[in-house]
């Protein structure tokens, strides 16, 4: 699904490509599904992969899976200001906070390093359709921070989080920052959820996108971003 922002949509980007052959070939080339289109997307099972290519400015990006819990993305965008794109994977809930049970999630990535990046590794949960958005952040670089001012240091799911809040003209935002950065991680959603209702930051809405990937803003040169394994328990 496409993320909101301030920002408008992006160009769009080549068709769609599949296959699955060879030895010496690409991720993207080796996968069960691929594709460069701007929306490309994929469902498998009760999943659904999006390439999400929907920030202004953005250049060329490949997205691959195999499965929900196995894929990637190839980007290649300019190094200049604004998220470009938030390639995923998506799961549809639909309980509401105070009755959404048990939900974690565990994933493992492999992230590129290099010059002309920025990005950032994150849940995107919506709430209420898309009139409720809390991101959960495991893994970003330097040069990129979250939406809203600081407001508190918060422990869930046996973690430490810096809470951020703001909105982006279309929705509020709730951001949760890993105060360890890690690329093997496991969050407990409900935690994060039921936290922002108990104190009244945000309503007792039903929670229905939850969605992992990366926000990316710059590429530069194009660089490889890895979900190597993915699980979301409900």
């Amino acid at each position: 699904m496409r993320r909101r922002s301030l920002l408008t949509a992006a160009l769009a980007a080549p068709v769609a490509t599949a296959g699955a052959v060879g030895a010496l070939q690409s991720p993207a080339q080796a996968a069960v599904w691929s594709s460069s289109a701007q929306w490309g997307n994929w469902t498998t099972g009760a999943y659904t992969l999006y390439n999400n290519i929907w920030g202004s400015g953005a250049g060329p990006q490949t997205i691959w899976a195999n499965s929900a819990s196995n894929w990637g993305v190839w980007a290649n965008h300019p190094n200049t200001g604004g998220i470009k794109s938030y390639p995923n994977v998506s799961y549809t809930l639909g309980r509401n906070v105070s009755s959404m049970g048990n939900v974690s999630s565990s994933h493992n990535i492999t992230v590129p390093s290099g010059s002309g990046l920025a990005y950032n590794a994150a849940y995107d949960v919506w709430g209420n359709g898309h009139a409720h958005e809390i991101m959960i952040w495991t893994k970003w670089t330097s040069n990129v921070g979250p939406l809203g001012s600081f407001q508190t240091n918060v422990n869930l799911g046996g973690r430490n989080w810096g809470y951020y809040q703001g909105h982006n003209g279309s929705n509020p935002v709730y951001n949760f920052l890993a105060h360890t950065q890690t690329t093997t991680s496991t969050v407990n959603v409900t935690a994060h959820c039921q936290w922002l209702v108990n104190t009244g930051r945000m309503p007792n809405v039903r929670i229905d996108q939850i969605q992992f990937g990366w926000e990316i803003t710059s590429s530069a040169g194009g660089y490889d971003f890895n979900c190597n394994s993915y699980s979301l328990s409900v």
